[in-house]
């Protein structure tokens, strides 16, 4: 759980919250595997008002340990992964038939960078947190691009009266640090279930 406070954008695929907005805190929750409920937003709000988060936030779900998460820091940015990797593939896989349960897995990774982004820098750094990843699980040794579930929350503080970075690609000084991060926190969480 991330208690960002006011004064925090969140962009991100996140199943409540998702999108670019404001976002007072982030939650990443444990669900059990072949999870049942056909309202994830509803039950990711409800935890959250349990945990007694108030204001705007974003929900992420996995089947993976979130006790068992990393974390990894490049000068000021912070990425911190959930690595479920039990179903995996490639993002432009076949189409495949039905089978029984999967087993579980997604790979969570939520971000706080210290400086605003502008909005077409935090779309950039999801990219490149998700390039970051496909690279981190390569070099772990995996044969995928990660799994059909996986999500991705980058969290920078709303901009004032100076202008937010405008980029945040891999080149650039924000992504590039971000890229870092992500890859480090990730390949960890890859290689502890390899």
């Amino acid at each position: 759980m991330w208690r960002l406070g006011p004064g925090w954008r969140v962009c991100g695929s996140a199943v409540l919250g998702g999108g670019i907005g404001p976002r007072d805190w982030i939650l990443n929750a444990q669900v059990p595997g072949g999870y049942p409920r056909l309202d994830p937003d509803r039950h990711l709000a409800e935890i959250a008002a349990a945990e007694h988060l108030t204001g705007p936030g974003s929900g992420l779900m996995t089947a993976a340990d979130v006790t068992a998460y990393t974390v990894a820091a490049d000068a000021g940015v912070t990425a911190t992964a959930t690595c479920g990797l039990g179903v995996r593939g490639w993002a432009a896989a076949p189409e495949e038939g039905t089978g029984g349960p999967p087993c579980p897995g997604t790979v969570n990774i939520v971000v706080t960078v210290p400086v605003p982004l502008s909005d077409a820098a935090l779309v950039n750094a999801v990219a490149t947190a998700t390039e970051a990843k496909v690279q981190a699980l390569l070099d772990a040794g995996l044969d995928c691009s990660g799994t059909p579930t996986d999500a991705v929350c980058i969290a920078a503080p709303s901009p004032g009266p100076a202008p937010a970075e405008p980029f945040a690609g891999p080149r650039s000084p924000w992504g590039a640090r971000l890229a870092r991060a992500v890859h480090a926190a990730v390949l960890e969480g890859a290689l502890r279930q390899s």
